[in-house]
């Protein structure tokens, strides 16, 4: 089962194979590859296998800059509401991907605002 984080269920519709290094974005490709080959996803709270082999992640805790632990919680908690999804719930990537696609524009407007990878997100959206 994959296990993905509240934000990467939103984000990961717009990779592009861009990430912090080569060992990040392999990880995500075979990510992506199972979740849309039918393996279902698990929701979680916190760090998930895209986090696992992250540099910023010490512990349990995102380093990547100040106050990235609390805003990356935030940004979770957002995308689990609009997608209508808990901790613990089991979902396809089907389903995400549809959620996403009803997702206003005006909506990643905010969530997106000040992303290190929102110029790359935008190519595609």
């Amino acid at each position: 089962m994959v296990r993905f984080r509240g934000h990467h269920l939103i984000c990961l519709n717009f990779f592009q194979g861009e990430g912090y290094s080569q060992d990040f974005i392999d990880n995500l490709k075979q990510l992506l590859d199972r979740a849309e080959k039918g393996e279902k996803i698990e929701v979680v709270a916190g760090p998930d296998d895209v986090c696992k082999v992250c540099p910023s992640l010490k512990g349990d805790i995102c380093t990547h800059k100040e106050g990235a632990d609390e805003e990356i919680k935030e940004l979770d908690n957002q995308a689990r509401s609009y997608l209508g999804v808990e901790p613990g719930q089991k979902v396809d990537w089907k389903e995400i991907r549809q959620g996403v696609a009803n997702i206003p524009g005006s909506w990643f407007s905010d969530f997106c605002k000040g992303c290190d990878w929102e110029k790359v997100c935008n190519r595609v959206r």
